[in-house]
């Protein structure tokens, strides 16, 4: 079941602050290749139920690889990622989808079945803010 929630408070100039940072802040490994991302290919693929904190959201979604946890509200846009934060236990990244809104996301690695999420954006012209748990519950079905 699916039941959002949606949180008014983010401003347009936070949203603004948001685009800057993520421009400004854009992470490089030491080849200069760019970010690697490299805790979320620890994140075990599978069958996932994200639950928000507050209980008002529950979403299902089968994931290949840990980087779809980043769009989770864009699941089906290609959208274009700007890394601000990589380090071995947390990303964290901004993201744009063109005419579709755009996303704020960090991810807490726990252990390769259990993650921590925060999330803030726009979609479909609406804002939205949660936090949530994303947790493995086995394999895909189908």
């Amino acid at each position: 079941m699916l039941v959002r929630r949606y949180n008014c408070s983010l401003s347009a100039g936070i949203s603004a602050l948001l685009g800057i940072i993520a421009t400004a802040c854009v992470a490089t490994t030491a080849d200069g290749k760019g970010p690697s991302l490299a805790m979320l290919d620890r994140i075990e693929p599978g069958l996932w139920q994200i639950t928000a904190h507050d209980k008002a959201e529950v979403v299902k979604i089968c994931l290949d690889d840990g980087r779809q946890l980043i769009q989770v509200r864009h699941r089906s846009e290609t959208c274009r990622p700007f890394v601000i934060e990589d380090r071995p236990a947390m990303v964290t990244v901004q993201y744009s989808c063109p005419s579709l809104g755009y996303g704020y996301t960090q991810v807490r690695f726990e252990n390769p079945e259990l993650v921590q999420l925060e999330t803030q954006g726009i979609e479909n012209g609406l804002p939205f803010n949660f936090e949530a748990e994303g947790r493995r519950l086995g394999r895909c079905h189908g």
